[in-house]
């Protein structure tokens, strides 16, 4: 009776989460709800000038995470190149003002030439906001409220081991913050309790290169939600929220995972590779722990693969944004090529899909705009004027999009 209890509270959180809050649509967490990185529709242009944006913004030194919105609240990361102090500024999402700042002290590392000292996205429930940073010496997550920028808990989850740094971003799932810790030793994935940050789980990883996947849900239908990760030692691995237990795992990778799983069309996508490409993607059919189903591939996907960009999905179509600009369509429920052409540049940022179309930042800052239909077609460019490894955020009908030391505003 008491786990049945338990199951329904933090289902009755998850489905909170799920919902557009009182404020209207949010984007509470890197790449929206569940990171699927949907919009519902919304007046947003194709191609627009310097002069469109609703307001624009310096941010205090550089970083690659995205935004996350609630309400009338918008929050960003950066970091300082010299000493990586951390920063986290609320704004106002209507015009762009600073409501306040907060800065924590951090410590240089080696990384990858790519990465950056802010590349973890905060994650938002109704009151606070949740920020994660790492370096070789410790793991910080810390919680503050959303109104003033209170610290209301901090937790050092011990060092991260990761030639490459830190990348992967925190989720919430009822009353717990999800944090991946898949690292080159002493991996785990542990779940702390969002109002005091006690450990409520921890379980142990196989060691492997470090991950950046941030986890997602997949919700079946009448039965229990399930917690996806990805990593190279493990592949695709089912967890239960609530407890950690696995429910199945399919070890199919032998490369880095750096790109998040996603959930599309009762299927669970997730991507592997090297060398700055793809090497591997599958589409795998979930188990079902309550019903004795044991989890498969579906199918494999082969040519033009995402290494970091996440697909985003659209009725029974899935999009694939290649990283050397190869985007891809395919019917998600057998993988058959629907299209593929070449759009050009170099990404690190995901799609977001709002309405019909599809957003996606190249490294070099400029936005590409494509109908997510069964027929190819480029709608606009639009150059940001600065580099972006970020993705963008929607929220009540505008798109933020963020750039190395920018933020901007559009539509609405």
């Amino acid at each position: 009776m008491k786990r049945v209890v338990c199951v329904v509270m933090l289902w009755a959180g998850w489905s909170s989460i799920l919902s557009p809050s009182l404020h209207g649509e949010p984007w509470p967490r890197f790449r929206g709800p569940n990171g699927s990185g949907i919009s519902q529709p919304a007046a947003i242009p194709t191609t627009w000038t310097a002069r469109d944006y609703r307001w624009q913004v310096e941010l205090p030194g550089i970083g690659w995470s995205s935004p996350v919105v609630s309400g009338d609240r918008l929050f960003v990361t950066s970091a300082d190149d010299e000493d990586a102090k951390q920063t986290l500024r609320c704004l106002r999402a209507s015009d762009g003002g600073t409501i306040w700042q907060r800065e924590f002290a951090s410590a240089t590392h080696p990384m990858h030439r790519f990465n950056c000292y802010a590349s973890a996205t905060p994650v938002l429930d109704d009151e606070r906001v949740y920020m994660s940073w790492a370096n070789p010496g410790q793991h910080v997550v810390v919680a503050l409220d959303q109104d003033r920028g209170n610290e209301i808990w901090r937790r050092d989850l011990g060092p991260f081991a990761s030639e490459h740094g830190f990348g992967a971003s925190a989720m919430l799932f009822g009353d717990l913050l999800v944090v991946p810790r898949d690292q080159d030793t002493d991996s785990s994935v542990v779940a702390l309790d969002r109002r005091t940050g006690r450990t409520r789980w921890q379980r142990r990883r196989n060691d492997d290169r470090a991950a950046f996947a941030t986890p997602c849900i997949y919700q079946p239908e009448g039965g229990r939600a399930q917690l996806i990760l990805s990593s190279s030692a493990h592949g695709i691995t089912s967890l239960d929220p609530a407890t950690g237990e696995v429910h199945w795992e399919l070890p199919l990778f032998q490369n880095r995972v750096v790109g998040s799983p996603l959930v599309a069309a009762g299927l669970i996508f997730a991507s592997a590779g090297t060398g700055g490409i793809g090497r591997q993607m599958y589409a795998i059919r979930p188990g079902d722990p309550d019903r004795g189903t044991e989890a498969e591939v579906a199918y494999e996907i082969q040519g033009s693969l995402p290494y970091v960009p996440i697909p985003v999905a659209h009725d029974d179509l899935i999009f694939l944004w290649f990283d050397k600009g190869v985007v891809t369509c395919l019917e998600a429920a057998t993988g058959a090529l629907v299209w593929r052409e070449r759009v050009g540049g170099d990404y690190f940022g995901s799609p977001v899909r709002v309405g019909d179309r599809l957003y996606c930042i190249s490294r070099t800052g400029e936005v590409v705009v494509l109908a997510a239909s069964r027929e190819f077609k480029e709608l606009g460019r639009v150059d940001l004027g600065e580099p972006s490894n970020s993705t963008p955020a929607v929220a009540d009908g505008v798109m933020y999009l963020r750039t190395a030391s920018h933020l901007m505003a559009i539509g609405g």
